[in-house]
């Protein structure tokens, strides 16, 4: 019998059938403690592996994590690598809850721009929290209404994941035991990303019928200044090209606005249900912590 492991280790070293250009974004940069390095080796760590494969990325910001002098601290050291810097909301709310109003979103979006002030590699991107991008008509178009004034562009995902869950998994064992062996949340990290980038663009083929520059979402976390060195080289070794997200953001894609409610998701998710053609293969939420649940508890992460 195949061991599950053996399975996910097959999926890593196969070759993807479809790869092209792919620009690395990042939310959520904090100055909290985790274990293993401290806030500021964390963030080195990340760095050093964007140097190491000649990329730069766009890191969302949101104003709550890094509103303090070790905020603007790590927020200084990105600009000054050349990476781009954008807005990310102030308190991280979900456009989609009932309790959150049109007007405190709003209000909390412009309470984060002014935290990117001074940088002179911050752009005028946003990128909505959870991806959410409002529950009703109102909010959705209230909302992009308020960015088109302002002159801000979406700051859209294409490849959606759970990297999120697998590091709350990884801190939680390493909280227990500063000693465990990482590597099964390493093999399943790359290997959920790789079905992930997979995933999204035979998706995108099929709903623009061409290939797209593709965005990847994931995390300022623990896990990936473990392990974003090797999760960029696997890519590259499956014959993605890393991009400048300023390069990615001028496919046509990013221009569009899918009328889909609740509103969100990763913009070919999006574009996919706009079509209504592919209803019956569409999961909502896009991606979730509980699709990747029963995986990470077989794996025992």
């Amino acid at each position: 019998m195949i061991k599950p492991l053996a399975i996910l280790l097959a999926a890593l070293a196969s070759a993807s059938l479809f790869a092209g250009e792919l620009a690395i974004t990042m939310d959520d940069p904090e100055t909290g403690d985790a274990p293993l390095f401290s806030p500021v080796e964390r963030n080195a760590k990340i760095l050093a592996a964007l140097a190491k494969h000649h990329t730069k990325a766009m890191l969302f910001v949101c104003g709550k994590r890094i509103d303090g002098k070790a905020g603007k601290a790590l927020l200084k050291t990105w600009n000054d690598h050349g990476h781009e810097l954008a807005n990310h909301s102030y308190s991280h709310l979900s456009l989609n809850a009932e309790k959150v109003s049109l007007e405190t979103y709003e209000a909390d979006f412009l309470r984060a721009a002014p935290l990117l002030s001074g940088l002179s590699n911050a752009v005028k991107f946003y990128r909505f929290p959870f991806l959410k991008e409002g529950d009703t008509a109102e909010k959705r178009d209230g909302m992009r209404e308020l960015l088109k004034e302002k002159g801000y562009r979406n700051g859209a995902v294409t490849i959606d994941a759970s990297d999120w869950a697998v590091n709350e998994r990884l801190v939680k064992r390493l909280k227990k035991d500063p000693k465990a062996d990482l590597t099964r949340y390493r093999n399943f990290y790359l290997a959920h990303i790789a079905d992930r980038a997979e995933y999204y663009d035979r998706l995108a083929r099929r709903v623009f019928g061409r290939e797209i520059k593709h965005t990847l979402l994931i995390h300022h976390n623990l896990l990936n200044a473990l392990f974003l060195d090797d999760l960029l080289a696997l890519l590259e070794s499956k014959g993605w090209k890393l991009i400048p997200p300023s390069e990615a953001y001028e496919d046509p894609i990013f221009s569009r606005a899918p009328k889909t409610l609740p509103a969100g998701e990763s913009i070919v998710w999006g574009a996919a249900k706009e079509t209504g053609k592919f209803d019956k293969e569409l999961r909502y939420p896009g991606e979730d912590e509980t699709y990747e649940r029963a995986g990470m508890d077989r794996f025992g992460l």
